[in-house]
């Protein structure tokens, strides 16, 4: 008997029947003799529908009466769910996060998880029921409702997992795996069978959206397997885990990760010298705006510029406070761009091979595309370039590295 969370996300609980289909899903897991604690979000498009109601009474509304409302879906989804259950004569019990007792702290709209008590879900569970649990929401010390913010149904089925020492955490959603990269980019893109957690979380962190950041360093700090999959087709998904393949020669690169979010932001002519590149990026950051890329140069005038990215949501809050940073320190110039694109390829295999970054630059230059900046970790390198030739990049990449389905058959 194995322990198993399964977690199913906004587009597989979308409507009735497919909150129907997944129960057929979980009775199978369960008739196989599992032990289940199926974690769910709400149907897709009802927190927008409640986030909608909110605004058209305020756009400023209190931060914890949201999240006593958003958390209303997905009560919805495991009420629904359960009676799927028992239509089909599996006995289930549906949790909110504060009858699990989700512990979180008091940040409501992006709350972290403090503990779980599990005393409750395992008396549940030793009772040979199926338990139900409200994804995205947890408790503070209070009794407050409160939310995890994006990715948090993820993020919740993750640390269901660890705190019930599950054997592994299943992830249901629209597609059935991780891929070499964007199939909707690269028709050929190959489905991986296994991944680490370092490379799924270098992949997520530049621009993959199969899970989110969150769930995959919860998943790598308490050892969690976890599997991606289907909700619309069987299949054996993608397992994430900590251990690398154990082919003698591991591929060089596993993915290839872009992001079509960032802008990039350059000031001009400031003075080199201790302080100055914590004035320029310490503002930005005091602003909670997240940077990604940076890169300091020095003149032979000894001034200095440096060049960052950030999200193109926060671009105009960031130009203004550029602007004043220059004023206070003389800088010469600020410019941004906001035609920019970063693709990065990821893989474990760089660390025993040489020579990553020649191809990957060779194959770009091949193809006529210039980099703006580069950034590089143990596993990975991420190249900023103009947004109109990202397409053409990730193909050229994906080629050159071999990662296609065929190249996988061919060898």
């Amino acid at each position: 008997m194995s322990l198993i969370v399964q977690k199913y996300g906004g587009t597989s609980v979308g409507t009735v029947e497919r909150i129907e289909a997944v129960a057929k899903k979980v009775a199978a897991s369960y008739q196989e003799g599992n032990q289940l604690v199926v974690a769910v979000s709400a149907m897709s498009g009802e927190t927008n529908r409640l986030i909608g109601l909110a605004n058209e009474i305020s756009s400023d509304a209190n931060l914890r009466e949201m999240d006593v409302l958003v958390s209303t879906g997905e009560q919805v989804t495991i009420a629904l769910l359960c009676m799927a259950l028992q239509k089909l004569g599996i006995d289930a019990l549906s949790y909110t996060g504060s009858q699990v007792r989700i512990l979180t702290d008091n940040a409501h709209g992006k709350a972290r998880i403090r503990e779980i008590d599990n005393h409750r879900l395992q008396g549940a569970l030793k009772a040979g029921k199926v338990v139900v649990v409200a994804g995205f929401q947890g408790v503070d010390e209070e009794g407050n409702i409160t939310t995890l913010g994006r990715g948090g149904s993820d993020t919740t089925a993750v640390a269901l997992a660890a705190a019930l020492k599950a054997d592994e955490c299943q992830i249901y959603t629209d597609v059935d795996g991780v891929y070499t990269t964007d199939p909707r980019l690269v028709s050929d893109a190959r489905r991986l069978d296994k991944i680490t957690f370092e490379e799924m979380l270098e992949m997520a962190s530049q621009g993959s959206k199969i899970l989110q950041i969150r769930s995959v360093e919860f998943a790598g700090k308490y050892s969690v397997p976890l599997r991606v999959l289907s909700s619309f087709e069987e299949g054996p998904g993608t397992l994430i885990s900590l251990e690398e393949d154990d082919q003698m020669e591991k591929p060089l690169v596993s993915g290839i990760a872009f992001n079509r979010d960032e802008a990039k932001l350059t000031i001009r002519g400031i003075p080199d010298q201790p302080g100055v590149a914590y004035k320029v990026l310490g503002a930005i950051s005091e602003a909670n705006i997240e940077i990604d890329v940076i890169v300091q140069n020095v003149a032979k005038d000894n001034s200095a510029s440096i060049t960052f990215t950030v999200n193109k949501t926060d671009l105009s809050q960031a130009e203004e406070l550029l602007g004043e940073i220059a004023k206070d320190l003389g800088a010469l110039e600020v410019d941004s761009d906001k035609r920019i694109a970063k693709v990065s390829i990821v893989g474990v295999g760089m660390r025993s091979h040489a020579g990553v970054a020649a191809k990957m630059f060779e194959a770009l230059s091949d193809e006529g595309i210039n980099i703006q900046l580069i950034t590089t970790s143990e596993i990975k390198i991420t190249v900023v370039i103009e947004e109109r030739y990202l397409e053409l990049a990730v193909r050229a990449l994906h080629s050159v590295f071999e990662l296609s389905a065929s190249d996988s058959e061919s060898t």
